[in-house]
C-alpha cells in the first residue's frame, strides 16, 4: 500500500484508538503510549499490504493484540503467580488494567488445570476449590495420603510451567474438518454403524488430529483449541470402541481416512470408469444374449399388482439384472483375488459386539470430489447376512428405497428366520416379509386352516448350481481382462499407500485387495455405466423396495 494511503487510514482511526486505550489504561500517559504503539503497528502493517478488504476488522485485531501484550509487559505478576494465591482469584468485571490482568490470570489458571491428568485435576479441584482436607480426598479416591500430596506438588509445578507457556493453537480451531462419508466394513454392533460415533464435529477432529502421529490429550486440545477435559472423555470413548489406539498416554488414529489429492481423485475416476466399461458391458451382453435369464432356477415374480392363486408371475429381465449384475461383480473371480491379509488381522473388535473396519472421507479444500460422489452418499453395501439355511445379499443405493439403518441387522435376521420356517409361518410373518419387499402374499380365507400363496419380490436363486453358473460368467470376464485390470490398479494402489500413514498400511492394503470385488465404488460405477448408456433401465417406484436383493440357499 502506498505511504499516503496508509497515513490516511492511520489518521482516520487515531481518535477511536485513543478512546479504546483510554478506557483500558490506568492513566493518560499509559493510554497515549498504547495509542502510539497501536497506530505505529497498524501503519507499518499497511505499508506491507497491497490491499485490505476489511480495514476496520484488521485494525481492531491489531489493537486487541497490542493491548494484551502491553498488559503482559506492564505487570510482571501476570504469569508465575503461586497457585495458593491464584486459586483465590475470581473473574472480575472491572475494565481497568488491573481488573483485566486479574481475569487473564484466572482464565489462564483454569485453562492449565484442564491440562492436568484426570486424577491430578480431581485432586487440585477438591483441595483448592472445594476446600477439602487431603485426608478426605485420599479417602474419597481410595488412594494413599502420600499419593495425594505428591500429586498436589507435581500439579503446582505443571501449572506454573503451563502459565509461563504460550500455547500454540492449531488450524483445526479455525478450520475444522468434516467427514463427508463414514462407513463400516464388517458387523456394526449394537451401537450401530461407525458414523454414529462421529455425529458431532469434535470426535471427527480428534481422530483427524492423530491421523499421522500419536499425541497426548493436551496436544490434541491445542490442535483443536478446546479444553482438554472435553478431548479426554471423547478420546477415551473412541479408544474404548477401537476408533483410536492409546499407548503411554498418547492416542493414535485407528480408522482409514481418505483425504485425497486431485491427482489421486483423477487416478480413481480413470480406474473405475475403465474397469466398469470393460466388465459391466460384457457382463450385461453375456447375460442378455443367452437364455440364462429365463432359467426357472432364477425365481422372481416381482409384481406391482395383487396376486391370484392361478397366475404364474415372472419379473421382467431388467429388474432381475439390477440384482444379478452387482452380485456377479462382487463375487466373481475370487480365485484371482489377493488374500494375503485377512479381515481378522486388521478388524477392530468392539465391546458392543461390532467387528469391523471404520473408514471416512474428507473433502480437502480445492480438491475435486470423485465422480459419482453424491451417489455414493446414498450407497450402502454389499451386505451378507446368513443363517444355517439362507444367505440374504443386498445393496442399498439411490435407485432403491432405504433399507440400511441401525436396525438393519435385526431386520435381516428376522427375514432369514422366517424364511427358514416358511411352511410354519403365520399371517404376521408373511406381512413382515411383504412390508420388507421380500414377497407378495395373499391368504385363502375360505379355508379353515388358512394358507398363503406368495411370489418372490426379490431374486431367489434356487440352488448353488445356478449361483455358480452365474458367477462363472463373471469369472470368465475377469480372467480374460485380469492382466489389464491389474495394470490399471497398480498406480492407484501405490498412490493410496503413499498418502496413508505407515501404521495404517496393513488395514489399507486389506481394503485394496477388494478392488473389483466387494468394492462399492466398482459396483456403483458398473451400474452407472449401464444406466448412462441405456442398457439398464431405471426401476419403477414400486420395484425400488425389492431392488438389488438376492436370496441364496446355503448348501
Amino acid at each position: 500500500m502506498k505511504r499516503e494511503q496508509a497515513e490516511k487510514i492511520a489518521i482516520e482511526y487515531l481518535k477511536p484508538i485513543y478512546g479504546f486505550a483510554l478506557k483500558r489504561c490506568a492513566n493518560l500517559q499509559d493510554a497515549e503510549d498504547l495509542t502510539q504503539e497501536i497506530v505505529l503497528k497498524v501503519f507499518r502493517a499497511l505499508l506491507c499490504m497491497e490491499d485490505i478488504k476489511a480495514p476496520d476488522k484488521f485494525i481492531w485485531t491489531v489493537a486487541h493484540n497490542t493491548l494484551a501484550n502491553y498488559y503482559r509487559g506492564k505487570v510482571k505478576t501476570a504469569v508465575g503467580v503461586p497457585i495458593d494465591s491464584l486459586v483465590e482469584l475470581l473473574p472480575s468485571d472491572d475494565d481497568t488494567a488491573s481488573g483485566i490482568i486479574e481475569k487473564e490470570n484466572t482464565d489462564c489458571l483454569h485453562r492449565e488445570i484442564a491440562y492436568l491428568s484426570k486424577l491430578q485435576r480431581r485432586i487440585v479441584i477438591a483441595y483448592y476449590f472445594e476446600n477439602k482436607r487431603q485426608e478426605a480426598i485420599a479417602s474419597e479416591l481410595g488412594i494413599p495420603l502420600g499419593t495425594v500430596k505428591w500429586h498436589l506438588f507435581e500439579a503446582k509445578k505443571d501449572l506454573k510451567k503451563g502459565m509461563n507457556t504460550m500455547r500454540q493453537t492449531g488450524e483445526l480451531k479455525f478450520n475444522p474438518i468434516k467427514f463427508e462419508l463414514c462407513g463400516t466394513n464388517g458387523s456394526p454392533g449394537t451401537k450401530g454403524a461407525n458414523n454414529n460415533f462421529f455425529r458431532s464435529i469434535l470426535p471427527q477432529n480428534i481422530v483427524y488430529s492423530v491421523w499421522k502421529e500419536a499425541k497426548t490429550v493436551g496436544k490434541i486440545a491445542d490442535d483443536l483449541g478446546v479444553s482438554p477435559v472435553y478431548v479426554e472423555s471423547e478420546a477415551e470413548y473412541l479408544a474404548e470402541y477401537g476408533l483410536l489406539k492409546e499407548k503411554d498416554g498418547k492416542y493414535l488414529c485407528n480408522i482409514l481416512l481418505d483425504e485425497a489429492s486431485n491427482e489421486l481423485i483423477t487416478l480413481k475416476d480413470k480406474l473405475y470408469c475403465q474397469a466398469a466399461k470393460l466388465f459391466a458391458n460384457e457382463l450385461f451382453d453375456e447375460l442378455t444374449n443367452g437364455e440364462i435369464l429365463k432359467d426357472p432356477r432364477i425365481i422372481c415374480g416381482q409384481t406391482d399388482q395383487p396376486i391370484t392363486f392361478t397366475e404364474d408371475t415372472r419379473a421382467d429381465d431388467n429388474f432381475i439384472l439390477w440384482s444379478l449384475i452387482p452380485y456377479i461383480a462382487t463375487l466373481s473371480g475370487e480365485s484371482l483375488m489377493d488374500k494375503s491379509i485377512s479381515f481378522d488381522e486388521v478388524a477392530t473388535i468392539r465391546p458392543d459386539g461390532g467387528y469391523n473396519i471404520c473408514y471416512a472421507s474428507i473433502a480437502a479444500p480445492n480438491v475435486k470430489l470423485p465422480m459419482y460422489f453424491e451417489s455414493m452418499l446414498h450407497f450402502c453395501g454389499p451386505f451378507w447376512n446368513r443363517n444355517k439355511d439362507y444367505t440374504l445379499w443386498q445393496i442399498d443405493s439411490e435407485w432403491s428405497t432405504g433399507r440400511v439403518h441401525d436396525g438393519y441387522i435385526e431386520k435381516a435376521n428376522r427375514i432369514l428366520s422366517i424364511l427358514s420356517k416358511l411352511n410354519d409361518s403365520n399371517e404376521e410373518d408373511f406381512a413382515f416379509l411383504e412390508e420388507a419387499g421380500i414377497i407378495k402374499t395373499r391368504m385363502d380365507i375360505d379355508r379353515n386352516k388358512g394358507w398363503f400363496k406368495f411370489v418372490s419380490q426379490v431374486v431367489w436363486l434356487e440352488n448353488s448350481q445356478i449361483k455358480n453358473e452365474l458367477l462363472a460368467i463373471g469369472d470368465r470376464i475377469k480372467e480374460r481382462h485380469w492382466a489389464e485390470l491389474e495394470t490399471m490398479k497398480e498406480s492407484f494402489v501405490t498412490a493410496v499407500l503413499n498418502e496413508t500413514p505407515k501404521h495404517l498400511h496393513k488395514m489399507q492394503k486389506f481394503g485394496l485387495q477388494h478392488i473389483f470385488f466387494a468394492d462399492s465404488w466398482f459396483i456403483l460405477h458398473c451400474l452407472k455405466e449401464l444406466v448412462n448408456n441405456g442398457k439398464l433401465k431405471l426401476p419403477t417406484e414400486k420395484q425400488k423396495k425389492s431392488l438389488t436383493t438376492i436370496i441364496v440357499p446355503n448348501e
